[in-house]
């Protein structure tokens, strides 16, 4: 027996699958903002003050928040459902898993071409 998705839960397998790997790379991908404002930091770029607004916990949520909501949002392929999956399960660091995401508009090879 499967486990139904819940009540009223009216999504397609692939907006379930689309779903999760939104909740899951919204934190990531927050991260990955705060990575990048510590290093701006150390380089001189920005300042502690603009550092400690730009990465407050409020501002931290809300980035998660947008991310996932916008995330959620899109109308993606299967395909493109699968890059967000293999993405966030295999790139650990935030400069390669940019990269992968970056993957999510390339075509789709044809098939039956050689």
């Amino acid at each position: 027996m499967h486990a139904s998705p819940g009540p009223g839960d009216t999504r397609t397998p692939i907006e379930r699958r689309r779903d999760a790997a939104c909740d899951h790379l919204g934190p990531k991908i927050t991260a990955c903002a705060v990575e990048d404002a510590r290093a701006d930091l150390a380089a001189g770029r920005i300042d502690q003050r603009q550092f400690d607004a730009d990465t407050a916990p409020a501002v931290q949520r809300k980035h998660t928040e947008e991310f996932v909501k916008a995330c959620k949002r899109a109308s993606y392929s299967s395909r493109q459902v699968r890059v967000l999956e293999v993405c966030f399960r295999e790139e650990t660091r935030c400069r390669p898993l940019l990269d992968c995401l970056g993957h999510l508009d390339d075509r789709a090879p044809a098939r039956g071409r050689d």
